[in-house]
């Protein structure tokens, strides 16, 4: 048996025990006469000797016919009647289907075209209920020239969070192809892969790169089913609305266009195009993790799943229309075996065809814990050091712990929230604004800085599942989360990037204390695109009816390239912080100290102030990490005996040292130091 086939093995044998254990449950399915067996076949398009064969899963359906199309734009094309087997998958073998280039099935008397929810790849029209066909791509010669899995360990990960096409887009990044996979490799620009290296970070963890529904319905028009009153733009920017979970984004291909009413991807060059972005990637040291979202589909355009079979693949209402806790239109039912089994064959695609290092999940609260299991034993078989975190909340949950306990890491939003505060209004904020956040004592921040264990009254088994962070793409970024705080922008207050893109002294000094806060926490690090310069997210409003133009943005899925792209001209005009966070980062690769995520291996001592603390650490080095989060008193620290290089202070950053200290270091108001002696 080949180690391929083992590994699949290994993943239908999870599920099905999964599956078993969750007998009840599947007692009360409307589809309850599924055989389970299904998880055994191989569904979609396979290839083998005596030509190709499709296969689908649709146990409701009378009538399942394969229909082969020569051009991707035709209406009709040659239909081929499937057989279908007791555990509801229908199949079909063409001999010789080397003549075409594009199927989809039609179910029951119906004229609908159903694209195969297995398509690696796939054409689309740009209109909001996507007609698309799927396409039979030749046999795959990719020469990935050595590549394989990247092999960082999770704890000394310093993760960028990026949309691929913010990375490149506008003009200053100096791409030639941008917005694009191509684009975010090239290496003559200041953004993409240049930047990752410019900074020193060794992971990137995209926005959702499956192909998803970008163009959303039409704005105000009284016809649809539907009132859009909330979207002028039309689109979904972001990416968090899947369409096919096997097949990349057309839209950052080198033949992506937005053009409504235009057919994309007809060769589906996104395929090639994005493997040899990853292992450009990779080549470089990054790591690469995708966004991915298994909680719910698509909502706006015709989704196979859907159309296949809404009551098996979809929580319903008594009534029988879709459940939305996840607040995207519909929640996928992840518990049922074949919902299960396209999650896992869908990551292990990604991680056998596309290199892929590791996954973020959105919504992971949403998605059964026994999915969860399944997730980890698959894709560990085939990389034991496959990344795994979890989003932990969705539809109204929140279960850290419970990932934590089944072995994944998370996103720490105690750690963001008690570092930053959790909202800019409302005198919500934090540690770095000289506050002890929402009657949090030292103590609680202590915590954090040691991973925020369960043994101490928080989330994790290990300090390598708490993943550290201040900023995402949700929320305000933490440059326009300062400016709020500190009222230089008043929160409906109409402004230009101009205006607010270079930092005043007043927020260089919290956000440094920022950075040395969470490059010296224990654990992963994630740092959000534009942070390292206070990135401002003003709404630029091209489409020219949006009420809050000019405001800071604080949720711009839905906005415009000129909303969310990234200005390079932007991180030369704030120099002095982007030099502090390459430095930082560098202190951070240098010393593995801060990076060991052993328990307990991290101590503390005291300052002179309620709101200054002291971390040490001993290994070949000694590193004590010193903050002081005071607005208005210094704090002094009794140093060990002997002299210590300072590598970081309230101005600069630097592995090489910026002076020596010895017996007490002085730590000026909101601000921290890294020193350093030999162990």
């Amino acid at each position: 048996m080949s180690p391929m086939k083992i590994i699949l093995s290994l993943a239908m044998f999870v599920m099905i025990v999964a599956c078993r254990n969750h007998s009840e449950s599947v007692k009360e399915m409307k589809s309850s006469d599924i055989n389970i067996a299904a998880v055994d076949e191989i569904l979609g398009l396979s290839r083998a000797a005596d030509g190709m064969t499709f296969r689908l899963f649709a146990p409701k359906a009378t009538q399942v016919n394969l229909i082969l199309f020569e051009k991707y734009d035709d209406l009709d094309g040659k239909t081929f009647a499937m057989t279908v087997k007791a555990n509801g998958v229908w199949g079909i073998t063409i001999p010789d289907a080397s003549l075409t280039k594009y199927y989809a099935y039609s179910m029951d008397s119906t004229k609908l075209i159903i694209p195969d929810p297995y398509s690696q790849a796939i054409v689309r029209k740009n209109h909001f209920t996507y007609l698309s066909k799927s396409i039979i791509l030749p046999q795959d010669n990719f020469d990935w020239q050595g590549d394989n899995f990247s092999s960082a360990a999770i704890g000394d990960l310093i993760i960028l969070e990026s949309h691929l096409r913010d990375m490149t887009a506008h003009a200053s990044s100096g791409a030639q192809q941008p917005g694009t996979y191509q684009g975010m490799v090239e290496t003559a620009q200041k953004g993409g892969l240049a930047h990752l290296k410019d900074m020193g970070y060794n992971a990137i963890e995209f926005l959702p790169l499956q192909e998803f529904g970008n163009i959303e319905i039409d704005y105000m028009n009284p016809e649809l089913a539907t009132l859009n009153h909330w979207n002028p733009y039309e689109t979904n920017h972001w990416g968090y609305m899947t369409s096919y979970f096997f097949a990349p984004e057309i839209y950052y291909g080198s033949d992506g266009i937005s053009d409504r009413g235009a057919w994309v991807g007809q060769d589906g060059r996104a395929v090639r195009e994005m493997k040899e972005m990853v292992r450009a990637l990779h080549k470089e040291g990054i790591a690469v993790i995708l966004d991915v979202v298994y909680n719910h589909v698509s909502q706006y355009d015709e989704n196979p799943f859907k159309l296949i079979d809404k009551d098996y693949y979809f929580r319903l209402d008594k009534d029988g229309e879709y459940l939305s806790l996840s607040g995207c239109g519909n929640d996928f039912k992840t518990e049922n075996p074949m919902a299960r089994k396209m999650i896992i064959e869908s990551l292990l695609h990604w991680m056998q065809e596309y290199h892929i290092d590791g996954f973020r999940f959105d919504l992971a609260a949403m998605i059964d814990l026994e999915t969860i299991d399944a997730i980890t034993a698959a894709t560990q078989a085939i990389n034991p050091d496959v990344i795994l975190i979890g989003e932990p909340w969705g539809g109204g949950k929140y279960n850290p712990s419970e990932l934590a306990d089944h072995g994944w890491a998370s996103w720490n939003d105690h750690f963001r929230n008690s570092v930053k505060g959790r909202s800019p209004r409302d005198n919500d904020d934090g540690f770095i604004f000289g506050k002890l956040w929402d009657g949090k004592d030292l103590e609680h921040y202590k915590k954090l800085m040691c991973g925020y264990l369960q043994s101490e009254g928080g989330h994790y088994r290990q300090p390598s599942q708490s993943v550290n962070y201040l900023e995402s793409h949700d929320d305000n970024t933490l440059g326009d989360f300062i400016r709020l705080a500190l009222g230089k922008v008043g929160e409906t207050q109409a402004v230009t990037r101009e205006q607010v893109a270079r930092l005043s002294s007043e927020e260089l000094v919290i956000h440094k204390l920022a950075a040395l806060n969470l490059l010296t926490s224990q654990g992963p690090v994630m740092i959000a695109q534009g942070q390292s310069w206070g990135r401002a997210k003003v709404i630029a409003n091209s489409v020219g009816n949006d009420p809050k133009a000019g405001q800071l943005d604080h949720n711009s899925y839905e906005k415009d390239d000129e909303t969310n792209w990234l200005n390079w001209d932007e991180k030369a005009l704030n120099q002095e912080l982007v030099d502090y966070y390459r430095g930082l980062a560098a202190i951070r690769h240098q010393y593995a100290e801060i990076r060991n995520v052993d328990i307990g291996y991290r101590q503390f001592i005291e300052g002179t102030n309620k709101l200054s603390f002291g971390v040490s650490m001993a290994g070949k080095h000694q590193v004590l990490v010193l903050l002081n989060g005071n607005r208005k008193s210094i704090s002094n620290f009794t140093l060990p005996p002997g002299q210590w290089t300072i590598l970081a202070d309230a101005n600069r950053a630097d592995p090489e040292g910026l002076g020596t200290v010895e017996k007490v270091a002085r730590v000026v108001r909101q601000s921290g130091l890294i020193l350093v002696q030999e162990g």
